[in-house]
């Protein structure tokens, strides 16, 4: 193959960009190699079964071709086949709700896996669990939606409190928080621009970072708004600048 390696890998496709008049660049979060980057030519054809594959949302398992020894090197490896594992896009795109929610999920883990070829196995399988529950419509695209938030900051340092204080330790519930200091904070730690939130509000974004729905799907709406407030707010802290697919969610 004159110096070209085979690869194969399963992933989740984040975005497509048009390049020239057929080819399409395919951009996914593998389990095996991170966020790829791709070329699939042909696909944007009518009749290109091959493109009905490579979507966002797809649930798929790709083979591709790379110059050199590794997947992500010099110029973009080809995608050259691809089947469907899951196909969580047609329940996701035909509700607006479900659709913005999954959205900022694609550009959320995207952002959070900056260097290419870098494997990300803890975000790879918190996306696939988050578009299958909201492909399923098993919990309010919101809720599902604030869940993966939470729990893509944790997997990537950034575990915010909702009950101790982040800076002392001392024991909660705590009644203020503030992004800057890792979430909730005690009277001796709150610093200016602490927030007062309502011990449901906490108690609910408590619950979507341990899993626990019983509690989180019996919550009032004014606490869900709240709540996801607070996570937008802490997302934006620690990503430095805001997703912009965040704006259209329903709340």
């Amino acid at each position: 193959m004159g110096g070209m390696s085979l690869f194969r890998d399963d992933g989740i496709v984040l975005r497509t960009q048009k390049l020239g008049e057929a080819d399409r660049i395919i951009t996914l979060l593998t389990r095996g190699h991170g966020r790829v980057r791709a070329v699939a030519r042909g696909v944007r054809r009518t009749k290109s079964k091959f493109g009905a594959r490579l979507e966002p949302f797809s649930h798929v398992d790709v083979q591709f071709f790379a110059r050199g020894s590794e997947l992500v090197g010099r110029g973009l490896p080809l995608c050259t086949q691809s089947e469907t594992i899951a196909p969580y896009g047609g329940g996701i795109v035909s509700d607006y709700a479900r659709y913005t929610a999954g959205t900022a999920m694609l550009e959320t883990a995207e952002r959070f896996t900056d260097h290419e070829g870098e494997p990300a196995v803890q975000q790879y399988l918190l996306l696939v669990g988050a578009l299958r529950t909201l492909a399923r419509g098993e919990h309010a695209p919101h809720l599902v939606l604030d869940a993966f938030l939470l729990r893509s900051l944790a997997v990537n340092g950034y575990a915010p409190s909702f009950s101790d204080c982040a800076k002392c330790g001392m024991p909660g519930p705590n009644r203020f928080f503030s992004v800057a200091s890792g979430g909730s904070v005690c009277a001796d730690c709150r610093v200016p621009g602490s927030v007062v939130p309502s011990p449901q509000t906490l108690e609910l974004l408590g619950a979507l970072l341990t899993g626990d729905w019983e509690t989180a799907d019996a919550c009032e709406a004014r606490y869900v708004r709240e709540g996801s407030g607070l996570v937008s707010a802490y997302l934006h802290w620690h990503l430095e600048r805001g997703l912009r697919s965040l704006r259209y969610v329903e709340k």
